[in-house]
């Protein structure tokens, strides 16, 4: 049996995430030549290809993408064992910003792991609009935000992914039944409601705003109950709840960037490095 090891793992997932070998090296401490040997040296272990150039961006392969799953596995299980066994003495406080929906779907999953791995570490998690706390404020009163994007740059350095914009209603309630389409947002500001009503102007569909509710769980219950549908990033979406085919009532919404802010100076904090590798981890 052939072995992965886990300096390679980190390498390609590394250079996957951030789509560039200088980036990737950047993190790892290494050049970017070292990195792409390491890569190599990973390809010629599995005998096939991981990556390709598509112009000035990187594509995973067939093989890239299913290791890419499996090493990030690997990863957070190798990270939460030495973490366990060698009992971390980190430890400090970190205000995190996050959309409400993110919080709801991702929270539960990467606090329990990281609250596991690093006890001695006090996370202080605040929901807001992405708009808010990419303000001036926001941002100086957190040292880590997840944030929304509406026109995200996929060479920036912060953006972790890009994530599908879809339309969301009950299993149990028929929305093609009412002329207008009934929306349930968030408030002014959200970048869904935002894109929902551009794009249902754009293409001259009528709507209306019915229910308007901060947070994941009101609007889940709004919807459950009929009273219209919403947009949310595909994976978020919760499981008791339809997620719609684009269609002349309800066209294609597009993408949606999500991205890790954190200044270089929070960057420093030992403890705020490794929250943001558990996210980078879940999200991929």
């Amino acid at each position: 049996m052939k072995n992965l090891p886990m300096d390679l793992l980190r390498a390609f997932v590394s250079v996957a995430q951030l789509n560039s070998f200088t980036k990737a090296g950047e993190i790892l401490g290494r050049s970017q030549p070292a990195v792409s040997l390491q890569i190599q040296r990973l390809e010629e272990l599995i005998d096939e290809p991981l990556l390709t150039r598509n112009g000035k961006s990187l594509d995973l392969t067939d093989a890239g993408e299913s290791l890419y799953d499996y090493a990030n596995q690997i990863l957070a299980l190798n990270d939460l064992a030495i973490s366990q066994i060698t009992k971390s003495t980190i430890s400090g406080r970190i205000r995190l910003g996050i959309p409400s929906e993110f919080a709801t779907a991702l929270l539960p999953k990467i606090v329990s792991r990281f609250a596991k791995a690093y006890p001695s570490v006090t996370l202080e998690v605040n929901c807001e609009l992405s708009k808010k706390l990419l303000s001036k404020e926001g941002k100086a009163n957190h040292e880590l935000i997840l944030a929304l994007e509406d026109n995200p740059s996929k060479t920036a350095s912060d953006l972790l992914k890009t994530d599908d914009l879809v339309w969301v209603a009950s299993r149990d309630h028929n929305t093609q039944k009412v002329s207008i389409v009934p929306l349930i947002a968030a408030a002014e500001g959200c970048i869904y409601r935002h894109r929902a009503i551009k794009i249902l102007d754009h293409h001259q569909q009528p709507w209306q705003i019915v229910y308007t509710i901060p947070d994941l769980t009101g609007i889940q219950h709004a919807i459950e109950e009929g009273l219209g549908v919403t947009v949310l990033a595909r994976s978020t979406v919760p499981e008791n709840l339809k997620i719609l085919s684009p269609s002349a009532r309800f066209p294609d919404l597009g993408e949606v960037g999500i991205s890790l802010i954190c200044s270089t100076k929070n960057r420093k904090n030992k403890a705020v490095e490794l929250l943001i590798e558990f996210f980078r981890t879940s999200l991929a």
